[in-house]
């Protein structure tokens, strides 16, 4: 992924992402029902790599077939690339544990910066304290291993009803999870950078009293005169 485009997505919220991509006609992207796990404030980004559950079949997946190294969730742990988000499609249900300590433990020193499930983990008071960002619906039973089936690596997936493509830019901030299309990411992330700076503006004139009619949006000309002699007092 482009590093201007990462520094800039590390800058602004899933808030003014949403907007942006709504502008676009995309208004799907926001992974729901998820919510951060991970106590750092850093905002999480990186490409996505997938990972998908289905209903599990019980002749076919005992706790004995975690003992294959071709099994795709063991796969997929020491598969996804330095840098990356793991999103794992567990169809919205928490009751089988997407993943637990240990395996995010192992993300985390392979280098992945996140992991996004819309089902649960195990260990989440474990999870919160490792340094990946980490987001679920709700923690997981602890003892329903078997109830999903890991079954296909790095392909569309859907999580929290939101279509996942490979190498999708995801941003997870205090709100939730968002999903940037990968060819459009960096000009997102660019006028994310403006329309943040603008914001900024416009909260510093609402702290000091003055109304939103005619600053947001900026129908009156004085408001877009006074943003540019602000923007360049502060060298913005």
């Amino acid at each position: 992924m482009n590093a201007e485009t990462k520094a800039r997505l590390m800058r602004v919220s899933t808030a003014t992402l949403a907007t942006l991509l709504y502008r676009r006609g995309l208004r799907n992207q926001f992974i729901q029902g998820v919510t951060r796990l991970s106590k750092h404030d850093e905002n999480m980004v990186g490409p996505a790599f997938t990972l998908r559950y289905m209903p599990a079949r019980e002749d076919r997946n005992g706790l004995e077939v975690f003992r294959d190294r071709e099994h795709p969730q063991r796969k997929a742990i020491e598969m996804c690339p330095p840098g990356a988000v793991m999103v794992i499609d567990s169809r919205k249900d928490a009751r089988a544990a997407s993943a637990g300590g240990i395996l995010i433990s192992r993300l985390f020193q392979r280098g992945v910066v996140g992991v996004v499930t819309d089902g649960g983990f195990r260990d989440s008071a474990e999870i919160a304290n490792i340094g990946i960002g980490a987001y679920q619906q709700r923690p997981s039973a602890p003892t329903n291993l078997t109830l999903h089936e890991a079954i296909d690596i790095n392909v569309p997936v859907g999580c929290g009803d939101a279509p996942v493509f490979p190498g999708d830019i995801l941003v997870g901030d205090a709100d939730g999870v968002i999903v940037i299309p990968a060819h459009i990411a960096d000009e997102v992330a660019e006028e994310a950078i403006e329309m943040t700076i603008f914001e900024d503006f416009v909260m510093e004139r609402v702290a000091k009293g003055q109304s939103i009619l005619g600053l947001y949006p900026p129908t009156d000309e004085q408001t877009l005169k006074d943003f540019e002699a602000w923007r360049q007092a502060n060298q913005l």
